[in-house]
C-alpha cells in the first residue's frame, strides 16, 4: 500500500549551477577558482555589500514606526514607482502613465508573473522565443508554465559575435504575435549585447511581424555602470518614437545583481501599454494581484524597503551610482587582464578579443565542455559547461592562474 502513492515520480538531477556550486564547495583545493554562480565579488573574492546598501540600512532601522507589518499585495508602493523610474526613465511621465507595475520576487519571480498573466490573458501565439543560448532557467520557468518555448538564433561561436541576420529571419519566421524574451543588457551567458544600431533593427522587426517583446532586464548599471546606459533597449522599446509603440512591452526587473540584495529577492514586474490600452490599468493591476496572492500572498518587504530608499534619497543614490561604477569597473578590469594574459604573455592559440568585447558579469569565453571539465578536474577552476565564466569570480590573486589553466586545456585540446 505504501508503494502505491507517487509512483511516477524520478529524481532529477542536481540542476546544472548549483550542482557545480556543491562540488566547488567539495573541492578541498586551497587554490580553486569560483566562475560558476553569478555573484559578485571584490578583488580579495569576497562577497561586497554595498556601501549604499549599507547606509540604507542603518537609517531604515532609525526609521520611525519601522516595523515588519505585511505589505499590500502589489508590494511597497515606494519601492514598485521608484524602480519604474528607473528602468523607464523619471522623467518620461507619459511611459509611466501607460505602465502597470507590481513587485515580484526578484527577476526570477517576475518572469514567472510575467508568464503566468500572458498565458491566461495573452490573445497571441503561445510560442515563447529564447535567444540560443540563454540563461538556462528561462527555459524551465516558460515550459512549466506551458508554453511552446524556441529559440532564435544569437551567438555565432566561429565569429564570437551577435547573429543579427539569424535573429532577424528568426522574428520574421516566428508566428504572428509571438513572445520574444530580449535581455535589455549584459546577455546571459554570452555578455553580448546588439549595437544601438542592432536594437533599431530588432525593434523595427519586432513591429512589422506584430510580436510581443519581453524585457528581462537583470543587470541595469551593473553591465556598464551607467543606469542610463543600461536602459537603451527599453527606452528605444517604449519611446513615442518606437516602431512598437502600438504593442505592449512587458519589463522583467531585478536588483539583485545591481544592488548586491541577491538573497533579498527584489525585483518587479512593469507592463507599458499602448495608449489605446491605457483604461485596461486597473483591469491589469486586479489580474497581477490576484496571482500574487494566489501564489505568495504579498511579497517580502525588507528588502524593497532598502532599494526603495537607495532610490529616494539623493545621497543614498548618488553613493549607489558610484558603487555600481566600481563594480563595473573592476569587472571591465579582470577582462582586460585575462585577455592580454592568453594574448601576450601565454600566447594562447586563437583570438581572445571577444572577452573584453563583451559586458557585464559573464563571458562566453569558448570553451567547449571538455575543456571545461579538464578545467575543473585538473585545475579547479569552476565553469558552465557551456563555457559561460563569471567574470566576478577573477581577482588579481586568481587571474594570472585562470589564465594558465585555459591556456593548458586549450592547448591539450588541439594536441587530440
Amino acid at each position: 500500500m505504501a508503494n502505491s502513492y507517487f509512483t511516477e515520480i524520478q529524481e532529477l538531477p542536481p540542476d546544472p549551477l548549483f550542482g557545480l556550486k556543491a562540488r566547488y564547495s567539495k573541492d578541498t583545493r586551497t587554490d580553486k577558482v569560483d566562475l560558476g554562480i553569478g555573484a559578485y565579488r571584490d578583488n580579495n573574492g569576497k562577497p561586497w555589500v554595498l556601501p549604499a546598501v549599507q547606509q540604507a540600512e542603518a537609517k531604515l532601522a532609525k526609521t520611525p514606526g519601522y516595523n515588519h507589518e505585511y505589505l499590500g499585495i502589489a508590494g511597497y508602493e515606494p519601492f514598485v514607482s521608484s524602480a519604474a523610474k528607473i528602468i523607464l526613465n523619471g522623467d518620461n511621465k507619459d511611459v509611466l502613465e501607460r505602465t502597470v507595475s507590481v513587485q515580484t520576487l526578484s527577476g526570477t519571480g517576475s518572469l514567472h508573473l510575467a508568464g503566468l498573466f500572458l498565458k491566461k490573458f495573452y490573445k497571441g501565439s503561445n510560442a515563447l522565443y529564447l535567444s540560443l543560448p540563454t540563461w538556462a532557467n528561462h527555459n524551465q520557468v516558460f515550459a512549466s508554465i506551458g508554453f511552446d518555448v524556441k529559440s532564435y538564433p544569437y551567438w555565432d561561436n566561429d565569429t564570437k559575435s551577435l547573429d543579427l541576420n539569424g535573429f532577424l529571419n528568426a522574428i520574421a519566421l516566428a508566428p504572428p504575435k509571438s513572445v520574444f524574451l530580449l535581455h535589455a543588457c549584459a546577455h546571459n551567458p554570452t555578455g553580448l549585447d546588439p549595437t544601438k544600431e542592432e536594437w533599431s533593427k530588432i525593434l523595427e522587426a519586432m513591429s512589422k511581424y506584430d510580436h510581443l517583446p519581453l524585457f528581462d532586464s537583470a543587470y541595469q548599471g551593473f553591465a556598464s555602470g551607467s543606469l542610463e546606459n543600461d536602459r537603451f533597449a527599453i527606452e528605444a522599446a517604449t519611446s513615442a518614437s518606437s516602431p512598437i509603440k502600438s504593442s505592449p512591452i512587458i519589463i522583467c526587473q531585478s536588483f539583485a545583481k545591481n544592488c548586491g540584495m541577491y538573497g533579498e529577492r527584489v525585483g518587479a514586474l512593469h507592463i507599458v501599454l499602448p495608449k489605446d490600452l491605457v483604461d485596461l490599468k486597473p483591469a491589469i493591476k486586479s489580474q497581477l494581484n490576484k496571482i500574487i496572492r494566489c501564489e505568495i500572498s504579498n511579497p517580502p518587504a525588507y528588502g524593497a524597503k532598502v532599494v526603495a530608499l537607495i532610490l529616494e534619497d539623493k545621497a543614498l543614490y548618488k553613493q549607489w551610482t558610484e558603487d555600481l561604477q566600481v563594480m563595473a569597473n573592476r569587472i571591465k578590469s579582470m577582462r582586460v587582464k585575462l585577455r592580454d594574459l592568453l594574448t601576450n604573455k601565454y600566447k594562447t592559440p586563437g583570438n581572445w578579443d571577444h572577452i573584453v568585447d563583451q559586458t557585464g558579469m559573464f563571458s562566453f569565453t569558448g570553451l567547449n565542455k571538455d575543456m571545461v571539465e579538464r578545467l575543473e578536474r585538473n585545475h579547479g577552476v569552476y565553469l558552465v559547461s557551456s563555457g559561460r565564466a563569471s567574470v566576478a569570480g577573477l581577482n588579481d590573486s586568481n587571474v594570472e592562474r585562470v589564465a594558465q589553466a585555459i591556456d593548458e586545456v586549450v592547448r591539450f585540446q588541439s594536441k587530440l
